[in-house]
């Protein structure tokens, strides 16, 4: 698909994109070019090759769950206005 003058000025106008009458050609090229690529990707047959979700096999190395502070709860609950049973109590927003 090759894209016109024409495509690239509705393009930028619709996208509220200022072009200079110098850049229209190369906007032109540039998005012809890009839609080249597409077609040229699409008319390759992926029938039976399984999507990949990262190009490559690697895991996410996950650091061990480990406690590194105190447990304050009972000092900032003795600060709060309102709490029952280790919770604390707001006012109700929504009725």
């Amino acid at each position: 698909m090759s894209l016109q003058r024409t495509d690239v000025e509705k393009i930028a106008h619709l996208a509220r994109i200022a072009l200079s009458e110098e850049d229209i050609p190369v906007y032109t090229r540039t998005l012809s070019d890009i839609f080249a690529l597409v077609e040229q990707m699409n008319s390759i047959d992926t029938t039976g090759i399984t999507p990949m979700a990262h190009p490559l096999d690697a895991t996410a190395r996950l650091r061990t769950d480990e406690v590194s502070e105190t447990n304050q709860r009972d000092s900032f609950q003795s600060i709060a206005p309102q709490v029952e049973a280790g919770l604390y109590l707001v006012p109700k927003v929504i009725e």
